[in-house]
C-alpha cells in the first residue's frame, strides 16, 4: 500500500509540474516569449522579422511569399558529408537509410532537412482540414497518441496506414529525427499516414518545452531557418481525422462550441499559435487591437478558438463545459458535451491523446471518449506503459500496451518506484527552491511570533498557494521538511538541501532567483541572440537583454547590479559570458550532487 502511495504522489508530482509549466506558457507574463516577442517582432508593424530566423550569409535573399522554403539551395552539402543524401521523390530506401543513420546517431544534414520540409509543405497543403479515412478487414488502422520512442507496430505502409495524433516534438532528445522519419513516410505513403496536429506543434511551446533548443543545438547555424519553416509546416497539419464517419480523432477534445463543418472550412494556416493569439484574445481591453491587426492575416477569435479547444481541452467525469484552467486553455468537457457533437455528427467515438496514462490509455464517458497515450516511461524509465489502438470496420478499438526497458530489466517493482520518486521529488525540490523568496514570505504570514515554526496545516496551505500544484502536502511533508516534537514544521528547512550551483552572494539576489526560476528560457532567448553561432553573449547584449527582462518582470536590477552579475560570470574576464556556463551557475542543486570546485 506505502508503495502505491508512493507510485501515486511521484506521478502527480510530474503531471502538476507540467501542468503548471502550461499554464505559466498561456500567459502573457511569460518570460521568454516577451524577450522572444521583442527580439523578432518589429515594435512598428509587430510582424515577425524573418531576418532572425535566417542565417547571416543570406540576407538577400528575398523572402517574399513562400520562396524562403528553397533556403536549401543555398546551402552546399560538403563531400565529407556521410549521412543520408536524400533525392526526391523519397522511397522506402530513403526512410530506411535515414532510420539506419539515426540509430547510429548521425544527423541529416541541414540542406536535406529543409528540402523535406518544402516537399511536406507540398503535401500538407493538399491535405482537408480533417482527414476522412476508410478502413477494411485487410487493412486495419492503427492509432497512435504521444510520440512513442520506438514503432512496435511495425512501420507505415500502404497495407498499414496509421494516425500520428499530434506531440511529434518537445520530448526526449530525438524530436528531430522523430518528426524527419513522420515526414518521410508522409511523403512516400501520403495516403496511407495520417498527421494530426497536436498543442505541441506551435512554436511558442517549442520555445519552453526544448524542441526549439534541439534545434538550436543540433543546427546552429541553420537553425533559425529551419524552425521559421517548421512554423509554416506546422500550421499546415489538419487538425482531426475522421475514421468510417464514426470515429473522431484530435489530439484534446472538444468543447460545447465545438463546430466540425466550421473546422472543415476555416484557414488552418492562420493559427500558427494557440497561445500568444490566446492570451491576448482573452483580455478584453486588448481585443479591439489584435482584431484589428490580425484582420487581413491573423484567425478571427472564433476561428481560434475552435482550434484551441481541440488542441487543448481534456474530459471530466463531471456534466457541462468550463474552462481548463488548470492547463490554462481550452476546456473541461463532460459527458454531456460528448452526447450532443455525437448526436449531431452521428459519431461512434472519440479518440483524443493529450493526457499522461499509466496504463497508456483510459475510458471515459461510457466508453465513448478514449485517451491514447504512446509514450512509455513519459516522466521517468517505469513511469507508465505506452499504448496503440488497431481499429477495423468493426470499430472496436483493440489496444495493445508495451514498455520499453533499457535500465529497469533488473529492478523489482519496489526499486522502480523508489527511482521514480526520487526523480520526481528532486523536481519538485527543485521548483520550491526556485520559488524560496515568495515561499518565505508566505510562511512568514503564519509564524507571527517568528519562531521559524508553523503548523503542517499552516505549512500546506501556503505551499499550495505559491505553487498552484494540487498536490497531497500532508502526506509529502516528511520528504520536503523537518518537524519538531510538536508537529511544528521548520519551513525554511525546505530549502537546507539545494543551492545554486555557483556562489553568487554578491548578487542581488531577486536577480539570482528570477534566473534560477527561468535559466530554461533564457537558454533560448540567448540561442536567438548568438548571430555568430559562438557560444558567447556580450557584456552589451547581457545588459540589453536584462534591461528588458528585470522591467517586464517587476525587478529593480539596476545598470550596477547587471554589471555585477555578469562580471560574476565571466571566469576568464574577457568581457564575455560564456552562456552554457551561465546556465549552469543558476542550476539549482542538491548539495549532495553539488561538484566540487
Amino acid at each position: 500500500a506505502r508503495l502505491e502511495i508512493s507510485r501515486r504522489y511521484s506521478l502527480s508530482i510530474f503531471q502538476s509540474i507540467e501542468y503548471a509549466d502550461e499554464q505559466d506558457q498561456a500567459q502573457v507574463c511569460n518570460p521568454q516569449f516577451f524577450l522572444y516577442k521583442q527580439l523578432c517582432y518589429s515594435q512598428s508593424t509587430n510582424k515577425m522579422d524573418t531576418r532572425l530566423f535566417l542565417p547571416t550569409n543570406s540576407s538577400s535573399v528575398s523572402h517574399e511569399g513562400d520562396s524562403y522554403l528553397t533556403e536549401y539551395e543555398n546551402i552546399e552539402v560538403p563531400d565529407s558529408y556521410c549521412g543520408p543524401r536524400l533525392s526526391f521523390p523519397l522511397t522506402l530506401a530513403d526512410a530506411n537509410a535515414l532510420l539506419h543513420a539515426f540509430k547510429n546517431g548521425q544527423l541529416l544534414h541541414a540542406h536535406y532537412v529543409l528540402k523535406l520540409l518544402c516537399e511536406t509543405k507540398k503535401v500538407l497543403k493538399e491535405k482537408p482540414n480533417i482527414n476522412v479515412v476508410s478502413v477494411s478487414y485487410s487493412k486495419e488502422i492503427t492509432i497512435c497518441g504521444k510520440m512513442p520512442r520506438k514503432i512496435t507496430n511495425g512501420l507505415p505502409s500502404e497495407k498499414k496506414p496509421y494516425v500520428f495524433n499530434g506531440d511529434f516534438v518537445d520530448r526526449g532528445q530525438n524530436s528531430v529525427e522523430i518528426l524527419i522519419i513522420l515526414f518521410a513516410f508522409l511523403l512516400i505513403y501520403p495516403n496511407d499516414v495520417h498527421l494530426n496536429r497536436g498543442n505541441h506543434e506551435d512554436y511558442v511551446i517549442n520555445l519552453r518545452y526544448g524542441f526549439s533548443n534541439e534545434v538550436f543545438s543540433k543546427y546552429k547555424v541553420h537553425a533559425k531557418v529551419i524552425l521559421y519553416v517548421l512554423q509554416d509546416v506546422f500550421s499546415w497539419l489538419p487538425l482531426a481525422t475522421i475514421i468510417n464517419k464514426k470515429v473522431l480523432i484530435l489530439h484534446g477534445g472538444i468543447s460545447d462550441t465545438t463546430d466540425l463543418d466550421f473546422l472543415c472550412s476555416l484557414e488552418r494556416n492562420k493559427v500558427r499559435e494557440c497561445i500568444r493569439v490566446g492570451t491576448h484574445r482573452l483580455s478584453s481591453s486588448g481585443f479591439s487591437e489584435l482584431s484589428r491587426q490580425n484582420s487581413q492575416s491573423g484567425p478571427t477569435l472564433k476561428e481560434w478558438k475552435q482550434v484551441m479547444d481541440i488542441l487543448w481541452s481534456d474530459p471530466r467525469m463531471q456534466k457541462g463545459c468550463v474552462p481548463n484552467k488548470r492547463r490554462g486553455g481550452g476546456c473541461y468537457f463532460g459527458p454531456d458535451t460528448t452526447a450532443r457533437l455525437f448526436e449531431r455528427y452521428n459519431l461512434k467515438l472519440l479518440i483524443r491523446s493529450h493526457e499522461f496514462k499509466r496504463e497508456g490509455y483510459e475510458l471515459t464517458h461510457g466508453g465513448k471518449v478514449i485517451t491514447i497515450f504512446s509514450a512509455s516511461n513519459y516522466y521517468e524509465e517505469g513511469s507508465n506503459k505506452g499504448a496503440y489502438i488497431r481499429l477495423n470496420p468493426d470499430l472496436i478499438p483493440h489496444f495493445v500496451q508495451y514498455q520499453v526497458r533499457e535500465c529497469t530489466d533488473k529492478q523489482n517493482y519496489w526499486e522502480r518506484v523508489k527511482t521514480i520518486e526520487r526523480s520526481a521529488l528532486q523536481i519538485l525540490q527543485e521548483k520550491i527552491f526556485a520559488h524560496r523568496s515568495t515561499l518565505t514570505e508566505a510562511f512568514e504570514k503564519h509564524d507571527c511570533d517568528n519562531t521559524g515554526n508553523i503548523s503542517v496545516s499552516d505549512w500546506a496551505a501556503a505551499m499550495e498557494s505559491v505553487l498552484c500544484l494540487e498536490l497531497p502536502w500532508r502526506t509529502l511533508l516528511p520528504h520536503l521538511a523537518k518537524t519538531d516534537p510538536d508537529g511544528k514544521v521548520d519551513y525554511m528547512s525546505c530549502f537546507h538541501n539545494m543551492e545554486i550551483a555557483q556562489s553568487t552572494e554578491e548578487v542581488q539576489p531577486a536577480l539570482v532567483e528570477t534566473l534560477c526560476k527561468y535559466r530554461k528560457e533564457l537558454e533560448v532567448i540567448f540561442n536567438i541572440m548568438d548571430e555568430d553561432h559562438s557560444g558567447l553573449i556580450s557584456f552589451d547584449e547581457f545588459r540589453k537583454t536584462w534591461r528588458i527582462f528585470s522591467s517586464h518582470l517587476g525587478i529593480d536590477a539596476y545598470d550596477a547590479s547587471i554589471d555585477k552579475l555578469a562580471q560574476s560570470i565571466d571566469y576568464n574576464k574577457d568581457d564575455y559570458i560564456d552562456f552554457s556556463e551561465f546556465l549552469e551557475a543558476f542550476h539549482v542543486v542538491h548539495k549532495r550532487d553539488k561538484k566540487p570546485t
